[in-house]
């Protein structure tokens, strides 16, 4: 299967890529993800970093060791950045992200879940966490959220729900597509999110991407989770609406290609096509960044010089 599962991989898209430099140890650096990308074949490749927006560094990188390879990014709000900050957020718009992140190691949710050991340590200790929500104690969403979800709606980039229970995800998501947000990520539904098979279904019909971490089945915990376990995710939102992204780059883990790699090997055992596998891990997330149609996510005052 090796040479079908390399040819798989030209084009593919990695939408969570945890390159450093970071706060959290690392196991290779932005370069060598670009790298390893380029060598794969790959299209494009997302930096994620949850304490800062990796975007001025991508611009950079763009510019001295410009290759094949697309270079995308976002804004995470968490405490580092302000929070659900909408200056953070136009800043990264201004610079070229595509995606925005809501709250993740600094989502309440994800602190709830970190009561007994540590979800993505640091290197050093660090300040404790706030916790963020976007929904106040009624369940609406907050005042504070409304302006990044303005800015994201007028930049048509992407949403991402971060590590929010799905309980706050039903309201963001709402309240988006009343703004006229059209591009919705769910990333890792099954990991920390708290969604079933059925909310996975009620959110492909929303609209919504829903992204499955190779880091669950590739990685160190990846003998928790069964090809029965990635056959229910897919089924649950269907193809269309699938993605796989690596989420990984951390010590102790496989390289994102190398994670990539694996999880196609067991598409391929599931019996899923050619088409579907490429579908998962590029397709899909070509559109929902909008990379073929082009000049759909650029500053608005660049679309109206268009």
């Amino acid at each position: 299967m090796s040479d079908r599962i390399t040819d798989l991989l030209k084009g593919a898209i990695d939408l969570h890529c945890h390159s450093g430099p970071s706060v959290m140890p690392r196991r290779l650096n932005h370069v060598e993800a670009i790298k390893e990308g380029e060598a794969a074949g790959l299209r494009a490749i997302l930096f994620k970093d949850h304490y800062y927006s990796v975007t001025p560094v991508a611009a950079l990188l763009d510019e001295i060791m410009p290759g094949q390879i697309k270079l995308l990014t976002g804004v995470p709000c968490n405490n580092t950045t302000g929070g659900i900050n909408p200056y953070a957020v136009e800043h990264g718009f201004k610079l070229g992200a595509r995606l925005v992140w809501m709250p993740t190691f600094s989502a309440a949710n994800h602190i709830r879940h970190s009561h007994r050991q540590q979800f993505l340590p640091t290197k050093d200790k660090m300040l404790a966490p706030t916790m963020l929500t976007v929904v106040d104690e009624r369940g609406r969403i907050r005042d504070e959220v409304l302006p990044v979800l303005d800015l994201i709606a007028e930049y048509d980039a992407v949403l991402s729900a971060g590590h929010l229970h799905i309980s706050e995800i039903w309201p963001l998501f709402t309240e988006a597509k009343k703004r006229g947000i059209t591009r919705l990520l769910v990333n890792h539904p099954t990991f920390l999110i708290g969604c079933t098979p059925p909310d996975m279904a009620e959110l492909a019909k929303m609209g919504a991407y829903l992204e499955h971490s190779c880091c669950m089945w590739a990685g160190v915990q990846g003998r928790n989770y069964s090809h029965d376990s990635l056959k229910m995710c897919i089924e649950a939102g269907g193809v269309p609406n699938t993605i796989i992204g690596s989420d990984l780059g951390q010590v102790g883990n496989p390289t994102p290609v190398e994670g990539l790699r694996y999880v196609i090997q067991m598409l391929i055992d599931l019996d899923y096509g050619d088409d579907d596998i490429r579908a998962m891990i590029g397709g899909n997330a070509s559109k929902l960044m909008g990379l073929d149609q082009p000049g759909a996510i650029v500053a608005p005052e660049l679309q109206a010089i268009a």
